[in-house]
């Protein structure tokens, strides 16, 4: 990778006495780009300093002094509007001058725009960004297998899932970074700390569930799109894209360039092409990590809480005392003390009946307790006989492995059985076995658990992943009977279809 190169002169106007007034000329000129207005007169740049807070006095040599400023580190173009009509020479001379930003000053705004967005954001982990670049995984799945009039829509789904992949990683690396300084941080208030790292630990066991399955899911779904051709994607959805060709080269080949680095960013992440680990996966470990981390710090808060002194503390003290006793003999004795101090075993014992013994009793005057002997041998009360042999359960755990590997077995028997191979109706299912009814229903139950899409198709999976229901109520008002050995299921005539999530079998979208 090149080193990174940035022109000389191109955040000079963020520094020095009068970089407010600079920020806010190029902030001027950013606003009217969103309006369209592309060049701006004295009289408008004003007016527009205005609109986004400058409220300082400034006459008209200060802003052509600033202007000429901006324009000297190539950050603003000055062009003449001969087009304009002009009623005197002093209106000729203060009109006719319009100010532009160049390329360079449009990308310094930006980064002082960028600068200042993640100063002022926090990062986050969102599994709804995964199950976004899930879901559009599949919609490119689905628009390549489509006719080719579809291309617009496939540049759109391709737009939109790098944008999901560009918010994952942005929002990762500083969430990341956050949590690191987290982890360092040792503030005075502790219940302050205490509260956040709790949350903070809540919110990553939350992100940390199920996505070894959402990974394995969008792994899945870009080698769905690698085996339909990730140069078709690219290539259809250049001609969905529409690009003008303002210059005398072609915009084409470098844009469909810049696509395969993306799309080599999103493999990097979930399935790389060069037999290394997916970044998820470093992902999980740092979050795990960070769990162990910030519930052993909350260990030692609580812990800091129960003692009246922390061991440290106690330390220094005894050191203080070691410092000041006044010769060798003294400093020996006061070591016996504090560290040869061993307790007495037999002081937790009691009587047999402590209520007919008052505790403001004497040692002396209270009655004897039995000592046993052990004490002094084995430092226990008791005699403690040899454990017991452990018994054989190498039967148990076979029998156990082998129920297991059958209903594995009748668990994959059903899931076959339940593939559809495409949409279907409910009532095409006819009559089935009880235990195939059964993962039938949790399947519908999964689909009708989950929120609609814009078209009204429900999707779920199973919780392994490898199972996938794509349900949508009928148009009219048929009713399916399902035939079973213990009865009769009736209810709406759904469409549906069911498919393996990792086989090579093609998506095919619902029918409307």
């Amino acid at each position: 990778m090149e080193p990174i190169r940035v022109p000389a002169e191109m955040f000079r106007f963020t520094h020095g006495d009068r970089a407010e007034l600079y920020i806010a000329v190029l902030q001027a000129f950013g606003e009217a780009n969103e309006r369209l207005e592309t060049a701006l007169g004295i009289d408008e740049v004003r007016a527009r300093l205005r609109s986004v807070g400058w409220v300082d006095a400034l006459d008209d040599d200060d802003l052509v002094r600033a202007l000429d400023q901006l324009r000297g580190w190539n950050l603003v173009d000055v062009i003449q509007n001969h087009a304009g009509h002009y009623r005197s020479a002093s209106d000729y001379e203060r009109r006719n001058l319009q100010y532009s930003l160049t390329r360079q000053g449009e990308a310094a705004f930006a980064g002082v725009l960028h600068a200042v967005g993640v100063l002022a954001s926090t990062g986050a982990l969102q599994t709804a960004v995964l199950d976004a670049i899930r879901d559009r995984l599949g919609d490119l799945v689905d628009e390549l297998d489509e006719r080719p009039g579809s291309d617009r829509r496939l540049f759109a789904t391709l737009t939109e899932l790098e944008n999901h992949l560009d918010a994952l990683r942005a929002n990762t690396k500083q969430f990341n970074g956050e949590l690191q300084r987290l982890l360092r941080a040792d503030g005075a208030e502790q219940a302050t700390f205490h509260e956040v790292k709790a949350a903070t630990v809540a919110y990553l066991r939350e992100f940390l569930t199920n996505l070894d399955q959402r990974s394995h899911t969008i792994a899945g779904r870009i080698d769905e799109v690698g085996r339909r051709g990730v140069g078709v994607l690219h290539q259809r959805a250049l001609l969905g894209a529409d690009l003008p060709q303002l210059g005398s080269e072609d915009p084409g080949p470098a844009w469909v360039a810049h696509r395969g680095a993306r799309w080599e960013g999103l493999c990097a992440w979930f399935r790389p092409t060069d037999g290394s680990a997916p970044r998820v996966e470093q992902l999980h470990l740092v979050a795990r990590r960070a769990i162990i981390t910030l519930l052993q710090v909350l260990d030692r808060i609580a812990e800091s809480r129960r003692r009246t002194s922390s061991a440290v503390n106690d330390f220094r003290e005894l050191a203080r005392w070691f410092s000041v006793a006044p010769g060798q003999d003294e400093q020996h004795r006061l070591w016996s003390t504090m560290f040869g101090l061993s307790p007495a075993r037999h002081a937790h014992l009691g009587h047999p009946d402590p209520e007919l013994v008052s505790s403001s009793s004497t040692w002396h005057a209270a009655p004897p307790v039995e000592v046993s002997p052990l004490l002094r041998s084995a430092g226990r009360t008791e005699r403690f006989s040899r454990t017991g042999r452990v018994r054989d359960v190498s039967a148990i755990r076979a029998a156990r492995a082998e129920e297991a590997h059958a209903e594995r077995a009748e668990l994959e028997a059903a899931w076959q059985l339940l593939d559809t191979g495409g949409a279907v109706r409910l009532s095409d299912f006819g009559q089935l076995d009880h235990t195939v009814f059964e993962r039938l229903l949790q399947l519908l139950g999964r689909a009708l658990s989950a929120s609609p899409a814009t078209d009204g198709t429900r999707r779920a999976s199973t919780s392994d992943g490898k199972i996938e229901i794509a349900l949508r109520p009928p148009r009219d008002a048929a009713r399916a009977r399902l035939m079973t050995p213990r009865g009769v299921f009736h209810g709406p005539d759904y469409q549906l279809e069911i498919r393996a999530a990792r086989s090579d079998r093609r998506a095919v979208r619902v029918l409307g």
